[in-house]
């Protein structure tokens, strides 16, 4: 024990730089480029409502011997001060909360990355239940003659994460089974199930977190998420020179000026630069910039940010209508509050149900999310958390009111929210925090809960799928974990259930802020390893 004593506390002497979230633990911390770097990835809502300061806890909370030896060697080697992570780990025990095994600064509110959807995970589903499903409706206006609708088609979105090209495919095909083939009117794209300042409007930026607004894991919530506003290029190698083609259903015209360049292919993404546009009623991509000879073929997913709101939907729509052979003598309308005016003193022209597509459960949605870290997703579901909606139209949807309810959801639990921060639900932020006990002891509630078995089953399995795929492969724990990972810029995180060799189940939390955080996952590695040999 003195050993371990010592090898820590020249640890905390002797490394070159000391964490700025040590010395200033408090909800702003000057950062460092941001960017997101691991598969934690698929839009920030910006809408901090906790200003609480975070004060580090004292020095009779911090017990240096309590670290595994094999940690702090992996943080020294990492040059990772012990003084940049919170750490919490407990045993779970059906219908008792045991002291924790160990914990280190478990009260230092830090910025969790991804792990923080853990939080949106159990409230979603404790507060709207595992069968939960989000409603997309066809609705028109007018009256039916034959098979052509004399009036307005409206389509309108419910927050549904997962309105996939197969299913919005199935919902058109509903609809022209429900007797429409041609519309003499326009298709009204109804997007009003979230206030407008969440996303896509002058207050919302993709590129303000990190300056790459192309990259899907910035995409922003929308009552009418399309496919999760992505499109997959595909980089053709060929001995011509470069092709661009797609395969999003989406009519597309490509025009390149990419210079072919020899030497490493590298960050190849960085290096090219795409701009999306509407021409008539496909979109037009300009491709700039170099790609290397030694790239080869490659998938490139992209979010169309250069367009306005809802015209990589309305394009798409559009294209799939043709499909099931549908047709159309108006246009797309996306700006429902400046274009659709309803008379309502005319039955005739009130707006009456078509069809509707459910998405899959949200038990289901959840998996998808946390499996391989799906930023929008996690944005839409916890904006479907505000309950201070319409019940009747489900419109106005705000983060702020998501945020009041899973505070007064985390108090009824009994969990402290001092120093939480809440944003956008996904992690995706600078802005949100949480301490190690905060999210131990959120782990260990859900565990004694109805609804363990979807959280649990929704968790990357350590070393075998998920973003934890490639983790501990080669050890004998390979399967005795279900972990949630995090990752952005100064942010390492790891949460999650390790199944121990002794069987006994333990909450594992580690949460590194610190310029160097990326070189933590040994330390992380080291931390699992331990807890399944001596838990």
């Amino acid at each position: 024990m003195r050993r371990l004593l010592m090898v820590g506390l020249a640890i905390v002497a002797g490394v070159v730089q000391t964490s700025l979230f040590a010395q200033s633990a408090q909800a702003s911390i000057a950062m460092t480029v941001e960017r997101k770097v691991d598969a934690d990835a698929t839009a920030t809502v910006v809408t901090p409502v906790v200003t609480t300061t975070v004060t580090k806890p004292p020095s009779s909370a911090i017990q240096l011997e309590s670290l595994p030896d094999t940690v702090i060697t992996s943080l020294h080697h990492s040059q990772v001060p012990v003084t940049s992570l919170g750490v919490f780990v407990q045993e779970v025990l059906p219908g008792t909360l045991p002291p924790p095994l160990f914990v280190w600064q478990p009260e230092l509110a830090l910025q969790p990355a991804s792990v923080m959807k853990l939080v949106t995970s159990y409230a979603a589903l404790d507060l709207l239940g595992p069968a939960y499903r989000w409603k997309t409706q066809v609705l028109s206006t007018g009256h039916l003659e034959e098979d052509v609708l004399h009036g307005d088609l409206i389509i309108k979105g419910g927050g549904d994460p997962k309105l996939v090209l197969e299913n919005i495919w199935l919902l058109l095909r509903q609809t022209r089974a429900a007797g429409i083939r041609r519309i003499e009117g326009n298709v009204v794209l109804d997007r009003s199930w979230m206030e407008p300042q969440a996303a896509h409007s002058a207050t919302f930026d993709s590129a303000e977190f990190d300056g790459y607004p192309n990259r899907p894991y910035n995409v922003g919530a929308d009552g009418l998420l399309v496919n999760y506003n992505a499109l997959t290029l595909q980089l053709h190698d060929d001995p011509s020179g470069l092709r661009v083609s797609t395969d999003s259903l989406v009519p597309m015209q490509i025009i390149l000026n990419v210079r072919r360049v020899s030497g490493a292919c590298g960050e190849w993404r960085d290096k090219l630069t795409p701009h999306f546009s509407l021409l008539g009623h496909q979109l037009r991509l300009d491709l700039e910039g170099t790609y290397g000879k030694t790239c080869g073929n490659q998938n490139w997913v992209l979010q169309p940010y250069s367009l306005k709101p809802g015209d990589y939907a309305a394009v798409l729509f559009r294209q799939l209508w043709q499909e099931v052979g549908g047709e159309l003598s108006g246009e797309f309308i996306t700006d429902v509050s400046a274009d659709l005016r309803i008379p309502t003193d005319a039955v005739s022209m009130i707006p009456t149900l078509v069809t509707e597509w459910r998405s899959p459960p949200l038990a289901e949605i959840i998996r998808d999310m946390n499996k391989y870290s799906n930023n929008v997703m996690a944005r839409q579901i916890f904006l479907t958390l505000d309950n201070s909606v319409n019940a009747i139209d489900q419109q106005g949807h705000s983060a702020v009111a998501a945020t009041r309810r899973v505070q007064d959801w985390l108090s009824g639990l009994g969990i402290s929210t001092q120093g939480l921060v809440l944003d956008n639900g996904s992690g995706l932020s600078r802005s949100e925090r949480i301490s190690a006990r905060q999210l131990g002891e959120l782990l260990s509630r859900a565990f004694a809960s109805t609804v363990m078995p979807e959280l649990m089953a929704s968790l990357p399995i350590l070393g075998v799928d998920g973003t934890m795929s490639k983790r501990l492969t080669l050890q004998p724990m390979v399967g005795h974990g279900h972990i949630k990972s995090g990752t952005l810029d100064d942010v390492k995180a790891i949460a999650g259930y390790v199944l121990a060799a002794s069987g006994k189940r333990y909450v594992v939390v580690c949460l590194v802020n610190d310029p160097n955080a990326a070189r933590s996952g040994e330390a992380q590695d080291a931390l699992l390893s331990w807890v399944y040999q001596h838990g």
